[in-house]
């Protein structure tokens, strides 16, 4: 008999390619990419970035994808069913999920605030504020600049370093329960509900980049700001950091190792063209980095040469004062003075003028790479407030971030509940509860993130908790499918599935390339923890400015438990199933022993009777240990078959 299987499915191909490219289209594509750019070479990072995604990236991918979408189980299920030993990895998936989504909500919550203050014109982050005690503007933002006065002071009321801890911020305490609540009635009904959303968060994003990049692209720098980017420095190829950076950014921009992948991949029919979505989502999330970035540097550009222009205007007017400027400007005025103008000027009279007047470079304030949530929520909100009509572009801004940060975190939770639900039945018969249950616990946990010094624990999250577990899962993953499954089996399957099989080249980045390129990346950024040594950037109240601090011993010893927690379950699990096999193996034992009492007692039996106790029998299991024979479940993938035992008694019995 065949009974079938109930499992969800994704209504349409569209819907499933916006939950993958919402979920591996983050953030870090906004705020982490451009950064990096900036930072090692423009054009010459980018170039690096494709090879490594196309060697490394793609094929994990693709692996990840085709596992979930033939076994159709989450992350705990699919390692499960090639050995049981290998059923760690999906926990140690599971753990690291869970940390991202306790400090990206509280992302989300930041953007909700933001959001709600764009409604206001002017910003309240346009200028700093009146001191009421002494009429004056207020020392902290004077000493720094309104956006970052409101960032840290009015926003965060943040703590001079992670040793003072400080009381809960009460606004953001309630932006973080906003922010869960959303995520939890988007997914209270599971891929049903959260594909509706997807509709909208997926899509909007574009749209808005698109309308920053026509309106950016209006603005005076914004030529210079694109030529800085795209400008090649071949030089940094030769620097190991730098191969460790754009390895990193692949990693995380595919979102390998989380489960989510596998976890919406396993809703897909069993023959889809999971091929062709790895090529597909792939490029679409690095068209949309280099979007972002065009983005990112056409604002920045502007921001430069308004700096510099300010810098030019302040330091033309005070040497004119002194006598010391007596250029005119290409256009006959004496007031207005090009940055060329005054950088000629002052190549022949820096000597004259002492070490308090600059150059005025352009160049430098490009250079002055801002990354993270310096990005989004100074820099950028810095350009917004002298765009005419600001409120309408910040809050388009931030309404972006908000549905960005959404789409990552469906995925997120999705690779926590899924795996749980395909493993526990009782989880499975009440995903509602599981959900909400699972958000308000990330609620409890985020109010650690409330604090005053809430920021620096996020930074510690970002920096640590995930890193270095995720690459360690991936590894094991690689090594699973490539060395314990086997490459040849593995793309047999996948024929089965795709009716073709994939090119052979795939089996060498499996077995080879995938695996050093990981064990590489986790070596160089272990290494690099241990002798640099974990910092974070702290905010000085009183000289209204950030500086470098080392993590005291108690924050050392938290961020080793992240780690070692995220990573336990690995060999937890493989110790797991090798005392499991004992016991079933000396179970075996104990029952040929009674059998072989049996016989002494029982000399003749008649075949009839020995079939029958051969057909009560229960079958060994599959796996003690070993790979599966098969990647793919036996049978149709929607039905499994049922003992028939009971049947064959009750028609034996009536015989007699």
């Amino acid at each position: 008999f065949l009974v079938a299987t109930y499992r969800p499915a994704w209504d349409s191909k569209i819907q499933y390619v916006l939950a993958q490219v919402g979920f591996s289209v983050g953030l870090g594509n906004v705020w982490r990419f451009p950064y990096l750019c900036h930072q090692n070479g423009g054009g010459a990072f980018m170039l690096l970035y494709v090879f490594l995604l196309l060697v490394v990236g793609v094929p994990l991918f693709f692996m990840e994808l085709a596992a979930g979408q033939s076994i159709r189980q989450g992350s705990i299920g699919v390692w499960k069913h090639i050995s049981p030993k290998l059923a760690g990895i999906g926990y140690s998936s599971c753990v690291v999920c869970f940390y991202v989504a306790l400090y990206y909500n509280v992302i989300i919550a930041w953007s909700l605030f933001y959001m709600g203050n764009s409604f206001q014109y002017p910003l309240p982050w346009h200028q700093c504020p009146i001191d009421v005690n002494t009429n004056d503007t207020v020392k902290e933002c004077a000493s720094s600049s309104p956006t970052s006065y409101f960032w840290f002071r009015k926003a965060l009321n943040i703590t001079n370093s992670i040793e003072e801890s400080g009381e809960f911020n009460p606004i953001m305490t309630g932006c973080l329960l906003a922010a869960w609540a959303i995520v939890s009635l988007a997914m209270i009904k599971g891929i049903k509900s959260s594909a509706r959303v997807m509709y909208f968060s997926s899509v909007f994003p574009y749209v808005v980049l698109f309308i920053f990049l026509i309106r950016g692209l209006l603005l005076d720098g914004a030529m210079e700001g694109i030529t800085y980017m795209f400008y090649p420095k071949l030089e940094i190829w030769g620097n190991v950091q730098v191969w460790r950076q754009a390895a990193t950014q692949v990693f995380f921009a595919l979102g390998l190792g989380y489960g989510s992948v596998i976890a919406y991949s396993s809703y897909n029919p069993v023959h889809n063209n999971c091929h062709r979505d790895a090529l597909m989502v792939s490029g679409i999330n690095f068209m949309t980095s280099v979007l972002a970035s065009l983005v990112v540097f056409v604002v920045l550009g502007f921001r430069a040469k308004t700096i510099a222009l300010r810098c030019v205007h302040f330091v033309s007017t005070s040497c004119r004062n002194l006598g010391l400027l007596n250029i005119m400007a290409s256009d006959g005025s004496t007031h207005s003075v090009s940055i060329g103008e005054y950088r000629e000027w002052y190549s022949h009279y820096s000597s004259m003028v002492g070490p308090n007047i600059t150059d005025c470079s352009l160049e430098e304030e490009m250079s002055k790479g801002v990354e993270g949530t310096g990005l989004a929520f100074i820099a950028f909100t810095e350009v917004m407030a002298l765009f005419p009509a600001s409120p309408f572009w910040s809050t388009l801004f931030f309404l972006m971030l908000l549905n960005l940060g959404l789409s990552t975190m469906f995925g997120t939770m999705q690779g926590i509940l899924t795996p749980l639900m395909d493993n526990f039945s009782l989880l499975g018969r009440h995903r509602t509860k599981l959900t909400v249950c699972s958000c308000a616990l990330g609620f409890v946990i985020g109010l650690l993130f409330t604090q005053r010094s809430g920021n620096y624990f996020v930074t510690m999250f970002d920096d640590y908790s995930a890193t270095l577990p995720l690459i360690i899962v991936v590894i094991f993953e690689t090594i699973s499918v490539a060395w314990v499954y086997g490459t040849d089996r593995f793309l047999d399957d996948i024929e089965v599935m795709l009716k073709w099989r994939p090119p052979v080249v795939y089996k060498y980045l499996w077995k080879y390339v995938c695996v050093f390129a990981m064990v590489g990346l986790l070596a160089a950024s272990f290494l690099r923890m241990v002798f640099k040594g974990p910092t974070y950037t702290a905010w000085n109240q009183e000289t209204a400015s950030e500086k470098t601090l080392a993590y005291p011993g108690w924050s050392l010893a938290m961020i080793v438990l992240l780690i070692v927690f995220a990573s336990l379950p690995v060999p937890v699990g493989y110790i797991h199933s090798m005392l499991q096999n004992r016991r079933l193996q000396h179970g075996h034992s104990e029952e040929r022993g009674t059998q072989e009492m049996h016989r002494e007692f029982y000399t003749k039996c008649s075949s009839t009777e020995q079939l029958d106790s051969n057909s009560h029998q229960v079958p060994p299991e599959e796996d003690e240990g070993f790979p599966r024979t098969t990647f793919l479940p036996t049978g149709n993938e929607l039905y499994r078959l049922l003992p028939q035992q009971e049947d064959e008694d009750e028609e034996q019995d009536t015989g007699v």
